[in-house]
C-alpha cells in the first residue's frame, strides 16, 4: 500500500453503508498521506453515509467525494467519467 498515493476503494451499499469487510481493509492499512476515492453500486441508498465513515476510518487522508452508481444501469462509462473530472482526476 505504501507505493500508492490514490486508492479506489469500491463496494455495494449495505443497509445504507459500505460492508464490513471495506471497514476492516480501511482499519488494517495506513492510509495517512493518501487519497481516498470511495464509490459504490446501489440501487436506492447514497454513498454520503459510507463516506462520512470511511473519512473517519482514515482521518490523516484526503476522502475525495464519493460516487453511486445505480446497480440497475446497464452503462456506467459516461456517468464514471464525469465524476471522475467533477472530483479532478481526469481533465
Amino acid at each position: 500500500m505504501e507505493n500508492h498515493g490514490t486508492v479506489f476503494v469500491g463496494y455495494p451499499i449495505w443497509w445504507y453503508a459500505e460492508p464490513m469487510a471495506v471497514r476492516t481493509f480501511l482499519e488494517e492499512y495506513d492510509f495517512a498521506g493518501k487519497t481516498v476515492v470511495p464509490f459504490c453500486t446501489s440501487l436506492g441508498a447514497g454513498v454520503e453515509r459510507s463516506v462520512e465513515n470511511i473519512r473517519k476510518l482514515c482521518p490523516d487522508s484526503t476522502v475525495l467525494k464519493g460516487a453511486r452508481f445505480r446497480t440497475e444501469s446497464a452503462d456506467f462509462r459516461e456517468p464514471v467519467k464525469e465524476w471522475l473530472k467533477e472530483i479532478g482526476i481526469l481533465q
